[in-house]
């Protein structure tokens, strides 16, 4: 079972749709309706945090939910969800290079992680005012997709399996949505037969 944590966002259940059509389950809760205990609880091969309208420090549980996740529970952040992965760690939250809402952009990856057999320069959507400071990232994080003018698109945990993206896979504009989302439920299974 796949948990989604829906941070009050219009986006949550394209997200629950397109990981029920690639097969799994899902369980959807509002950022404030369940504590980290109870989610955790749960048993969920992953989590996924949705987008929503805020930053990350009003986004209810997400952050404590990443600091008291186990290392080997699958995470993966959408926009908001990205960016409370970023700061949780220890980077920055700062207004974005340029606000992009309802726009594309070519986005470049390494092919790890959840950009697994994806064509580099894919067009991918972006909602949102806010990124991940690129230039003060900790350690622990690995960018994993940049825009072409250096926007953090994608990160990744060095050792963990948390995975964020910026631009919204959901999007019916986004391309490759379905095999980004089916890359992290892979990661999912992986990690869940090491358990």
């Amino acid at each position: 079972m796949i948990l989604i944590i829906d941070n009050y966002d219009s986006f949550t259940y394209n997200l629950v749709h397109y990981v029920q059509e690639l097969g799994a389950q899902t369980e959807v809760h509002r950022n404030d309706a369940l504590s980290v205990k109870d989610v955790l609880a749960k048993g969920a091969e992953g989590i996924i945090l949705s987008p929503g309208p805020c930053d990350p420090d009003r986004a209810g549980i997400c952050l404590e939910l990443l600091r008291q996740a186990p290392d080997d529970l699958a995470i993966m952040g959408v926009c908001l969800g990205h960016q409370a992965i970023g700061q949780v760690f220890g980077g920055k939250v700062v207004p974005a290079k340029s606000i992009m809402h309802g726009k594309t952009s070519p986005i470049h990856h390494d092919g790890s992680g959840v950009f697994t057999g994806i064509p580099n320069g894919f067009a991918a959507t972006r909602y949102h005012s806010l990124a991940v400071e690129r230039e003060r990232l900790p350690k622990c994080l690995h960018i994993s997709a940049l825009t072409e003018d250096g926007e953090i698109m994608g990160l990744s945990h060095k050792t963990k399996p948390i995975h964020g993206v910026q631009f919204h896979p959901e999007s019916i504009a986004s391309d490759h949505g379905h095999q980004v989302l089916q890359n992290f439920l892979n990661l999912c299974q992986k990690t869940a037969c090491a358990a």
